[in-house]
């Protein structure tokens, strides 16, 4: 899997690693943008859900990296997408 994909593994490291904290910057942004007057509603729209996109991404730059490794996928796909879900 990892052979078939034009990504290195630590480049996909690296991109889940932004990913995961762009996602966590739009959302924290989001929910503090939620309290501005008039616009506060359509930011924190806005921003949530690109925070939520940007960690399910992270998801999937994560996954193919930890498929190889067999038995511990199962465990390691749940907390990746716990990761992604949970903030």
């Amino acid at each position: 899997v990892v052979e078939a994909s034009s990504l290195s593994w630590g480049t996909r490291i690296k991109g889940f690693i932004a990913c995961f904290a762009i996602g966590i910057l739009c959302s924290l942004l989001g929910t503090l943008l939620l309290w501005v007057p008039r616009k506060g509603l359509h930011l924190f729209a806005v921003f949530y859900t690109f925070g939520n996109i940007a960690s399910i991404g992270s998801c999937v730059l994560h996954l193919p990296c930890v498929l190889p490794f067999g038995g511990i996928t199962r465990d390691l796909h749940l907390s990746s997408a716990f990761c992604s879900l949970w903030h």
